[in-house]
């Protein structure tokens, strides 16, 4: 069913809402054009649906969503399960904007057995419609290559593309080849090989595949017990060869544990508006598939929705058919016979930690990979992502010239300030600026951050030197506003563009905004102010850390004797603070330094304050 409307606002929903079943299902999100914009399922249609129009979004996406929905549409399925294959079904082939989405676009290689006369084998990229048998997909074509050439060095199977039909068998149309000589076919082609005896060949080629190498090993040791009963000692000891290397090649494989048959593992790792997910295919103890892949979400999914999403489409994609899904939390997984374990202990959760391990060398490999680099980038490149930025953040000029402040401090002490300058999209170092915290007493991030932004724009303009087009202050709207106090003050008001980066949710702050601007996680706007921001990070603490080993701080614990740097580390590391430490009672000094060094401490604040009060 169908109801078209003009754009689908509360009100219009609510004469809708009615003619919506309350049974299960899937619902469908049009626009204006419609294209579909969102695919979701549901146990009760209409009160899944209503909750878009009844509710306050705490997600911009979510909203944007609304705003553009024209038409919905829902189809009536008998189950919850039904509903979930649909959606996911419908998700993989449209891919719609708003629905989360696995970033895999690569076509993935199989291994054919050829519907013909003693079928072939071999690598293809192309699944069709023939009556073949395809094995896989697999993850990797060096992968497949290697195993076929492990088979092909085991199991004597034909390479060529002769026509092997009974008739031209018969005929004695062809000879054998080098092949047969080599020992590596049995020349089907002057019928020296049954049908029967090459399908079993086929058949260990399978249990190879799957890691299932006991049944072929056995085979081979049946076969060598009869050469050497008839003599044929050449023939044993060629059979023998080929048992050591199928058990040298299984002693390599990942074995798991023997037990834990077929299952299936999947790790999740969540980066704002990303997820990475590993996904390990154990099949007869061994790991034999092992695939990374990329999130894309969007409408604030939990892990849980993720995990569910993510694996009904790799389990579909790789033909998984194991019963057991191992993962790092509970889910609810719609699909009968599946049991869903949350390992705690033992290989089960041995296997889930290498899952994890993998995901999280994805994610950082990724960032790599992505990372902005204006530098190799064309001329017209840098322009289009700067007028990305302009246009993102409504700025009046085109930001040739970007600024960027931090303040860093060691375990809350020791203040310093950064600044990173960008030029046509690129790092002009030349201009990057330290700053030693002068007026500015303790730790205040407020007052600090006014300090080095008065101190840089003031010395701009006594140079008459031109100012940035955008400012970026690492921070949230506390930074900011002290940040914009110094602004005003210089009369620069107009002038530049100030904006705060919220440090962990990527937040865009404009002064005198209440609510906030969140850029696509992916789009190169953010992605250049993450650069700078990533850069003020690294220009700071790099200067952090020269002025630290230089002595220029100097810890006022390591004025006690008896107390040597690496206590005094600690301690701040600890307590975050020296005001903290000396109001601390031995016993807490104690639980981490022990009491001799407490009692040393204590005594030395006690004869400071005694001195203070007598001076």
């Amino acid at each position: 069913m169908t109801v078209n409307k003009k754009r689908m606002t509360q009100p219009e929903f609510q004469n809708i809402a009615q003619t919506i079943p309350n049974d299960p299902g899937i619902y469908k999100y049009l626009d204006n054009k419609k294209e579909l914009l969102y695919v979701g399922k549901a146990k009760n249609l209409r009160k899944r649906v209503s909750s878009y129009f009844n509710k306050g979004f705490t997600n911009y996406k979510t909203h944007e969503l609304v705003q553009r929905i024209y038409s919905i549409e829902f189809t009536i399925v008998n189950s919850e399960q039904d509903a979930f294959l649909l959606e996911n079904n419908l998700i993989k082939q449209f891919q719609p904007r708003f629905n989360i989405n696995l970033k895999d676009d690569k076509s993935y290689p199989y291994i054919i057995i050829k519907n013909e006369p003693f079928p072939r084998v071999f690598l293809t990229r192309k699944k069709i419609n023939d009556g073949s048998e395809y094995l896989g997909p697999f993850t990797s074509v060096a992968k497949v290559r290697e195993l076929l050439d492990f088979v092909r060095a085991n199991i004597q199977l034909r390479t060529c593309k002769l026509n092997l039909t009974e008739n031209n068998i018969r005929k004695k149309k062809f000879k054998v080849c080098l092949e047969y000589h080599l020992g590596n076919c049995k020349g089907p082609c002057e019928g020296l090989q049954t049908e029967d005896d090459y399908r079993e060949g086929l058949a260990s080629l399978k249990n190879i595949l799957k890691g299932n190498l006991g049944p072929v090993i056995l085979d081979f040791k049946k076969e060598m017990k009869t050469a050497a009963e008839k003599m044929d000692f050449e023939k044993a000891e060629m059979i023998r060869k080929k048992i050591e290397h199928l058990e040298n090649y299984q002693s390599k494989s990942v074995i798991v544990n023997k037990h834990i048959s077929h299952a299936d593992i999947f790790s999740l790792l969540r980066d704002n508006d990303r997820a990475f997910v590993n996904y390990l295919m154990v099949q007869n103890g061994t790991i034999v598939q092992t695939h990374n892949t990329e999130v894309e979400t969007h409408m604030e999914e939990t892990d849980e929705e993720i995990f569910v999403f993510s694996i009904a489409q790799l389990r579909d994609t790789f033909n998984s058919q194991a019963p057991e899904i191992i993962v790092p939390i509970s889910i609810q997984y719609p699909q009968l016979g599946i049991v869903i374990t949350v390992p705690k202990a033992g290989d089960k959760k041995k296997l889930l930690e290498l899952s994890e391990k993998n995901v999280r060398y994805f994610r950082e490999d990724l960032r790599k990979k992505k990372a902005l680099h204006l530098k190799d980038k064309t001329g017209d490149t840098i322009k289009e992502v700067l007028e990305q930025v302009m246009m993102d953040l409504q700025l009046a000029e085109l930001p040739v010239h970007i600024e960027c402040f931090d303040n860093s401090n060691l375990h809350g002490s020791y203040p310093v300030s950064a600044m990173v300058c960008f030029k046509n999209g690129v790092e002009s170092k030349k201009d990057y600026r330290h700053f030693n915290v002068k007026t500015v007493h303790g730790i205040d991030d407020f007052a600090t951050m006014q300090e080095v932004v008065y101190r840089r724009y003031k010395r701009l303009l006594k140079e008459e030197q031109s100012l940035p087009q955008l400012v970026i202050i690492d921070g949230g709207k506390g930074q900011l506003n002290a940040a914009l106090k110094s602004i005003t003050e210089l009369n620069l008001t107009g002038m530049v563009t100030l904006i705060g980066l919220a440090k962990n949710e990527e937040e865009i702050f404009f002064a005198g905004d209440k609510e906030s601007l969140k850029l696509p996680y992916q789009s190169e706007s953010l992605k250049l102010i993450r650069k700078i921001r990533d850069e003020v990070h690294r220009f700071g603490i790099q200067f952090h850390r020269k002025k630290r080993s230089a002595g220029t701080f100097q810890n006022q614990l390591e004025n006690i004797q008896g107390i040597g740097k690496q206590t005094a580390d600690l301690l701040l590391k600890t307590f975050h603070s020296l005001n903290k430490i000396q109001q601390l009672s031995e016993k807490d000094l104690a639980s981490v330094i022990g009491h001799a060094k407490a009692k040393l401490i204590l005594k030395y604040f006690e004869k400071a304050g005694e001195e203070k009060q007598a001076g």
